[in-house]
Parts: C-alpha cells; structure tokens; sequence
C-alpha cells in the first residue's frame, strides 16, 4: 500500500518508518523549498490548532507549531530565545492579548 505525503517532515520520520516496516521515499529541500514548505507546515499546524478537539490536543498541536517556529528562525539565523526576547518586548510595550480586546475601529477628530 502506498500512501503520498509530500510534506516536510519531522527528522526522526523515516527512522520511525522503518522501524515500522515501512519504505520512505525522502529528499532533501534546497533552501528556497524548504522556507516554502516550512510556512506550508505552519499552516497546517495551525489548522491542527484550530481543529484540535480537547485541552490536550492544542497543547500537543501549539508544541508542533513552537516547532516550526523555531525551524523558522533557526532558519533565519535567530534562536528561539530571540524571538521570545522580542516577543516579551513587544508584550511590555504594546501588550498581549489576554484582555480579548476587538478594535472596531478608530475615528480622528
């Protein structure tokens, strides 16, 4: 049986499919394909997310998307840390968004 993926993939993947009996066909993505198919994978992760149907499931999908994150700026040449450094500033000078603030709009007088 066959099944088609054509996915990026978690680096442990092909061992796993072996050690399952299974044949991975695999290759390696030039730079260009892989930032495609990184924000293709946060995509899809995000919609994991969205989907997930219990505490424990968006717990488990938002680490697959802390993930890609990091593949994104590792990508990059940041650390992870970095982005949570610049995150923790933004939130200090701009906020979160744990008020569940809408904003409407906004009228100049």
């Amino acid at each position: 049986m066959e099944k088609i993926y054509n996915k990026l993939v978690r680096d442990k993947i092909p061992e796993i499919c072996i050690e399952n009996g299974e044949q991975p066909f695999i290759h390696t993505l030039n730079n260009d394909e892989y930032w495609h198919y990184l924000i293709e994978k946060d995509k899809e992760e995000l919609e994991e997310v969205r989907t997930a149907s219990s505490k424990d499931d968006i717990k488990m999908e938002l680490a697959d998307k802390l993930e890609i994150i990091r593949a994104m700026a590792i990508y990059n040449g940041f650390s992870l840390q970095d982005i949570i450094d610049i995150a923790d500033e933004k939130s200090e000078k701009r906020g979160g968004f744990s008020k569940k603030i809408f904003l409407e709009k906004v009228v100049k007088e």
